[in-house]
C-alpha cells in the first residue's frame, strides 16, 4: 500500500482470511449495529451494494485510511436469502438452491477521505437436487447459521452439491478478492505495479 492504512470492516472470517491472502496488512475495525434496512422497492441484485455503502457511513476516515466494506447475499429469482436463523431456516433455504442454479452478490465499497467507491460481483452456482440425508447431515455438522444463503461453498455441502460456478469462487465465499486488487490499483493505492 502507499501509506495507506487499511481496514477491513468485517467480522467474517473467511472476509479476514481472503483479504490476508492479497498480502496485504490491514487491522479490522467493526462498528456494532449498523443498520442493514434497505427499501423494499430495490433489485435484489443491487442490495449487498447497497448495504456495502451504508456499512460504511458511521467511519470517520482519516487521510491514511482506507475503509472496504462488504456485503454478501443469495439471491434464488428475486428472493434474498439472509442468514438463516435456526435450523429449520437453514433446511428451507438449502430445499430452495436444491437442484438450480442461483446467483451469490457480494457489494464492496472502498473508503478514502476523498473518494469512494463501490461495485458487485455477481457469481452463478448449480447445485445437484439435494436429498434429504445430504441437507441434514450438512446442518447437523457444519451449523451454517452465520452463512447468507445457509451454506458455505468450501464446506462439505458445496464439494457434493455444487456442481457448476460461473464467476469468482472467492466471491461466493464472501469476498471478489480480485475485483478489489484491481480496484485498489484503479485508485492507486498498490505498490504491487
Amino acid at each position: 500500500m502507499r501509506n495507506k492504512h487499511i481496514i477491513l470492516a468485517s467480522n467474517s472470517p473467511r472476509r479476514k482470511e481472503l483479504l490476508s491472502k492479497l498480502d496485504i496488512d490491514f487491522e479490522v475495525k467493526v462498528i456494532p449495529g449498523i443498520s442493514e434496512n434497505y427499501p423494499s422497492t430495490l433489485p435484489a441484485l443491487d442490495v449487498s451494494e447497497y448495504i456495502a455503502r451504508l456499512k460504511a457511513k458511521p467511519y470517520e476516515i482519516k487521510t491514511d485510511e482506507v475503509l472496504i466494506t462488504a456485503d454478501t447475499t443469495v439471491v434464488v429469482g428475486n428472493t434474498i436469502l439472509g442468514k438463516p436463523a435456526n435450523e429449520q431456516e437453514a433446511r428451507q433455504m438449502l430445499q430452495m438452491i436444491s437442484g438450480i442454479t442461483h446467483k451469490v452478490v457480494t457489494g464492496v465499497c472502498i473508503t478514502t477521505q476523498s473518494e469512494q467507491r463501490s461495485f458487485k460481483a455477481i457469481t452463478d452456482v448449480t447445485f445437484k437436487p439435494l436429498s434429504n440425508e445430504e441437507i441434514s447431515y450438512y446442518i447437523t455438522h457444519y451449523k451454517p447459521f452465520d452463512k447468507a444463503g445457509a451454506y458455505g461453498i468450501q464446506e462439505w455441502i458445496g464439494m457434493v452439491g455444487v456442481t457448476s460456478i460461473n464467476g469468482s469462487f472467492f466471491n461466493v465465499m464472501g469476498l471478489p478478492v480480485q475485483r478489489i486488487y484491481e480496484e485498489l490499483r484503479a485508485m492507486n493505492l498498490l505498490l504491487h505495479d
